[in-house]
């Protein structure tokens, strides 16, 4: 079995995994799956799969904990892959669930990650947002897709 392999066997095992009623044992497959996504080694296709079931984990009424660890494994993805918006959009679509730690901790990092303007709408909601790290976030991430965004301009 090659390491590629051996990669997709790991990320699938913990997919199965998943379903576990224990929390502690369902955050510790997100971390793994977490871990071979910061690989890099992963297929673009394979990658985004990932991603996308990792959103639905993002968006589930999961505890606090395993929201962020999903959140944490995308954004961990985004800075190893080049997504593409629609993968992620659904966290935009679903940005109002997120609290204040989870959405300038994550969610308006990954919307930035994807260098499309069509996330822009989305995170400009942010600029005036009570908390100052999503404020901030908001900011930094306005800044960065005005300035090599792709995609449609706002």
């Amino acid at each position: 079995m090659d390491m590629y392999q051996r990669l997709t066997a790991v990320i699938e095992s913990a997919w199965q995994e998943l379903t576990a009623a224990d929390t502690r044992h369902r955050d510790h497959c997100l971390e793994v799956i977490s871990d071979v996504l910061e690989t890099g080694r992963l297929t673009q296709d394979d990658a985004e799969r990932a991603v996308e079931r990792l959103v639905q984990v993002a968006l589930s009424d999961e505890g606090h904990p395993l929201r962020e660890s999903a959140l944490h494994a995308i954004f961990t993805a985004s800075t190893r892959y080049q997504l593409p918006y629609r993968v992620v959009e659904p966290l935009a679509d679903g940005v109002d669930r997120f609290e204040p730690v989870l959405l300038g901790g994550y969610v308006l990092g990954i919307l930035c990650d994807t260098n499309d303007r069509a996330a822009l709408p989305v995170i400009e909601r942010f600029l005036d947002h009570p908390h100052p790290e999503v404020r901030g976030e908001a900011a930094e991430a306005v800044s960065e897709l005005s300035a090599a965004g792709r995609g449609p301009a706002g």
